[in-house]
């Protein structure tokens, strides 16, 4: 006896409200609240891109990886991100971004059409990694190069039985929900033949935090809010120091606020948490880094404080979020300090905590006033002669100038190399966006700036915020990417480059090889940039560039490039770069290096 179709098993009625596979991907997304997805087209993908069509924003990328890593920007900034390519070819090149994702905590949905399931038998299909002479057709490359990572990597199924309507659509849902509830990527490849095909039909929460209704699984959170309370009260110089878990939590970072501007209490952030807050707030004392950080806050911070509640910092120590392994990070030597990190999604156990804090403390509670001039030095700007080269020394002095005086927010996107050190010495405003520094302070991919700026210039401009987006760039960062630049015309999205030009590799750089040489005299970045529709001026001095940067701040749409020429030579570096460089070059047994680290690292130097 044949098996029945499953509009005879259940019904005509039911057969009709089933949605296509693809309807139901729209509305999962949307549900999780992602509205864009970026992409590059290709054959697989094709029917993935016809059923998001007009429903979703699905825009182009110049390639794969910057579609990826804007997808990793649009969890960054929107809280998840989606990336959409075709079979194998289209998604091995979202490694990378997959990567970055997987590190920093980005909940970001790679999204790849697949051969169709009436496809898959012997015959090697053209975008299958198979060699001619191979004895098997290999379907699962990219599946288990994403599972490589750690990465939760699955392809939907369609129906075995005729029947049962398919179950893909929900476990579409349980990859998009893992995703978005642990915080990391997840990789779908979706049969192309399953797009329009009829699935089983979701009665999905009415928001997405309804997920997060699950009983609490750990007790005694009051005992610890009572034992915070107690020490807050007690102590003479509290701190609240802010990690990167945070980072990801807009209601959680309020609360923090919350707490801090009630009750007075400084804080400060790691480096891994920077433009979370607004550093010209009297209670901020920026970011904290060791013998990284500005002498006034650093000496605040390692001899007057006498407690901290040190909240979501990593739970591995991690080098570059603890002064690189100099032993310079005196927070972490503190004794009278309360640790907590989030162990639940989300982090709903430390919503609840700070909440029971605020609870407990009383009313009439405020800390003691700051006890030096950390927090005002921290904001003074620093005025330079108009006529001073512009360097990387100088870079952040000038900017930090510029910001003091502008009550829009720079939101700041540095690319991995001397900009992103550069950028440690940066003040920022809190912003319309949210987030005021949007950089991979961990994992630091190369050739991320520009589709970070594009998402963080897209959101600013449909938000129709007073925000400035400004990437700063290396000439070798740049190089990776300038093909971005075709969707800023295209969108005619603002935006302010400054272009550091040295022609070189400097971060890292130990000989004179070629491979050093990251560009050449000849090229000229300012042609480039205005055959993209954009402005271009040289900026040697720092009145140079104050003059043009104050220009392109008031311009509202399209490109300005600011190239400052650089020399090289450890003179002309930002202190963090000086400070790095020669706690490497001590450790690699220079003398002379040797013994600066000795007398700069010392406890005594911090007095």
């Amino acid at each position: 006896m044949p098996a029945c179709r499953y509009e005879d098993n259940f019904g005509e009625a039911y057969q009709q409200q089933l949605p296509a596979l693809g309807e139901a991907m729209v509305a999962i997304l949307r549900h999780f609240g992602a509205d864009c997805v970026y992409g590059v087209g290709g054959d697989f993908a094709a029917n993935l891109i016809a059923a998001f069509d007009s429903k979703l924003d699905v825009l182009p990328s110049s390639n794969e990886m910057h579609a990826a890593f804007c997808a990793c920007a649009g969890a960054e900034i929107t809280g998840i991100g989606v990336c959409l390519t075709t079979y194998t070819v289209g998604s091995l090149p979202c490694m990378s971004a997959a990567a970055l994702a997987k590190t920093e905590s980005l909940p970001v949905i790679f999204l790849s059409g697949a051969p169709g399931e009436a496809e898959v038998h012997r015959n090697a299909i053209h975008h299958t990694v198979h060699p001619s002479g191979a004895w098997c057709a290999d379907y699962d490359a990219a599946l288990r190069a994403f599972a490589g990572l750690g990465i939760r990597a699955e392809r939907l199924q369609g129906a075995r039985h005729p029947g049962q309507p398919n179950v893909a659509a929900y476990h579409f849902y349980e990859l998009v929900r893992h995703a978005w509830l642990k915080r990391e990527p997840v990789f779908i490849e979706v049969p192309r033949d399953l797009v329009f095909t009829k699935t089983q039909a979701l009665a999905l929460p009415a928001n997405c935090n309804e997920q997060l209704n699950s009983p609490m699984l750990f007790s005694g959170a009051p005992v610890i809010a009572t034992t915070i309370a107690e020490k807050l009260q007690q102590a003479q110089a509290p701190l609240i120091y802010v990690g990167e878990q945070v980072k990801l939590n807009s209601a959680l970072r309020q609360q923090i606020q919350t707490l801090c501007q009630r009750h007075h209490i400084p804080y400060a952030t790691s480096w891994f948490a920077k433009g979370l807050f607004d550093d010209y707030d009297p209670l901020c004392l920026g970011g904290y880094n060791g013998i990284f950080t500005a002498a006034e806050r650093r000496r605040y911070i390692e001899s007057a404080v006498d407690y901290v509640l040190d909240i979501g910092t990593s739970i591995f120590t991690q080098d570059t979020g603890h002064a690189f392994q100099t032993g310079t990070h005196r927070i972490e030597q503190i004794e009278n300090r309360t640790v907590v990190k989030s162990t639940l999604a989300r982090e709903q156990d430390l919503l609840t905590l700070i909440e029971q804090v605020l609870y407990l403390l009383p009313a009439t509670y405020n800390a003691p006033a700051l006890q030096s001039t950390a927090s005002s030095q921290s904001t003074a700007p620093v005025e330079l002669a108009e006529q001073a080269p512009l360097e990387f020394n100088n870079l952040a002095a000038v900017l930090n100038s510029l910001q003091a005086s502008d009550e829009r927010a720079y939101i700041y996107v540095p690319e991995v190399g001397n900009s992103f050190f550069a950028s440690c010495g940066l003040q920022t405003r809190a912003s319309q966006l949210g987030r005021s520094w949007l950089t991979n302070p961990w994992y630091a991919a190369m050739g991320t700036s520009l589709p970070y700026a594009r998402v963080a210039s897209e959101r600013v401009q449909a938000m129709q915020a007073s925000d400035r987006v400004v990437l700063l760039t290396g000439d070798g960062g740049f190089h990776f990417q300038l093909n971005e630049l075709i969707h800023f015309q295209k969108q005619q999205l603002p935006l302010i480059i400054v272009y550091m030009r040295n022609n070189i590799f400097e971060l890292g750089k130990s000989g004179d090889g070629p491979i050093y040489h990251c560009s050449d005299a000849e090229f000229d970045v300012q042609m480039l940039v205005r055959a993209y529709g954009g402005t271009a001026y040289s900026c040697a001095t720092v009145g140079e560039f104050r003059r043009h940067f104050q220009q392109a701040v008031n311009r509202y749409h399209g490109i300005t490039l600011l190239e400052v020429p650089c020399r090289s030579g450890s003179e002309f570096q930002s202190p963090e770069i000086r400070l790095l460089n020669l706690f490497i070059r001590s450790r690699n047994g220079d003398a002379d290096a040797i013994k600066q680290w000795a007398m700069l690292g010392s406890p005594q130097h911090a007095q």
